[in-house]
């Protein structure tokens, strides 16, 4: 019975005609008669439509102006940061900003010369007047200061040898290494020549010497004068 009822109720809604003029229109305000109320809907319907004009006229103008700014090499950017800075002129000479900025200053005058403000700033200066002028804190300004100077003296040391080193390495390449083999060389010989391993070494080389200078000697007397030849003279095996 109930959806039949709905059913019924729908049907009759959907064939109700719809006055779509009567249904934009409103009811008119107490006061006024239907030929005002036309009179005030033409008057607004013409604001409306010099506004569009407007919009229309403000649009070209805007476009002319961009096309201006381009040729000058203005920058979107450049136009915001002229617009902000415009803006802030604005709020900068406004009744709320300068009424805002005397409340400010009044409060910071009263905070500044109140009691308690004073006698926080001079208890504030006296404790750092004692802390300044206290032996533990010179001790701590001494200390940084001669570390500073210690520091800055062994960086620039370490810096002067460094460049010191690579001017000469860059002049002598191989002169530092030479230098320190003789040196070497120098020390270590003498010490070597006294060691007991370093004579018996010198005195086998001398007799090896020794055996071969005489092998020599005894070698070259026995090609010069042969076994026998200077004791018999030569025969003579001519015929008589």
């Amino acid at each position: 019975m109930e959806g039949a009822s709905q059913g019924l109720l729908a049907d009759a809604m959907t064939d109700v005609p719809v006055d779509s003029t009567a249904a934009a229109r409103t009811a008119a305000p107490e006061g006024l008669t239907a030929a005002e109320e036309e009179e005030l809907r033409a008057e607004i319907a013409k604001v409306e439509e010099e506004i569009g004009t407007l919009r229309q006229v403000l649009a070209a103008k805007e476009r002319h102006c961009g096309e201006l700014k381009r040729k000058l090499g203005l920058t979107p950017l450049d136009g915001l940061k002229q617009n902000l800075s415009k803006s802030w002129h604005d709020v900068q000479v406004s009744n709320a900003y300068v009424k805002t900025s005397e409340k400010l200053g009044e409060w910071n005058d009263k905070v500044t010369q109140s009691d308690l403000y004073l006698s926080a700033s001079s208890t504030l200066e006296d404790w750092n007047e004692k802390l300044t002028q206290s032996e533990a804190y010179k001790k701590t300004q001494e200390t940084l200061s001669q570390a500073g100077q210690k520091t800055s003296a062994a960086l620039s040391n370490v810096g002067s040898v460094i460049s010191r080193k690579l001017g000469d390495m860059r002049a002598h390449p191989f002169s530092h290494s030479f230098s320190s083999y003789s040196i070497r060389h120098s020390i270590s010989m003498p010490a070597m020549r006294n060691s007991a391993t370093f004579k018996s070494f010198e005195d086998r080389v001398g007799t090896i010497k020794s055996r071969v200078v005489g092998s020599r000697e005894n070698s070259t007397d026995g090609l010069h004068s042969p076994s026998g030849a200077g004791d018999k003279p030569p025969q003579d095996n001519a015929p008589f």
